[in-house]
């Protein structure tokens, strides 16, 4: 049993990343759809495919490489977790890696990056950093 599926989701990306492999499977939910959109809209993996299986589905998350063969996603990092919450208004939102990453927020319109909220000027839940 997974007690944190997105940090799960973040630790197999992560993983497959450093070992160059070119797919990786992970157990669906719409929450991790919704990561999946962001990571693919701001460059950080090539593609995404959800697949029906009999049970409850499977995210294949097709990583992105360099034409040197470096990934492209550095780092991916969860911050809020079960035991702790970090929300965060708009004006205090955190940039990452001095704006070249991305944050990922959850607010009351959906999940998005720590640039639409700051534009939106909506607030809250910090999901994780990608860099």
């Amino acid at each position: 049993m997974i007690t944190d599926p997105i940090s799960d989701m973040f630790t197999r990306i992560r993983n497959s990343s450093i070992k160059l492999h070119e797919k990786v499977d992970i157990p669906l939910s719409k929450l991790k759809l919704e990561i999946a959109k962001i990571l693919k809209k701001e460059g950080y993996i090539s593609n995404f495919k959800n697949i029906e299986d009999s049970r409850y589905g499977v995210l294949r998350v097709y990583l992105k490489y360099s034409t040197k063969g470096k990934a492209v996603l550095r780092g991916i990092k969860r911050v809020s977790k079960s035991s702790l919450r970090i929300y965060k208004g708009y004006e205090d939102m955190p940039k990452v890696v001095n704006g070249l990453g991305v944050t990922i927020v959850s607010t009351s319109k959906g999940l998005m990056t720590d640039r639409q909220a700051r534009r939106d000027k909506i607030g809250g839940e910090i999901i994780g950093y990608v860099w």
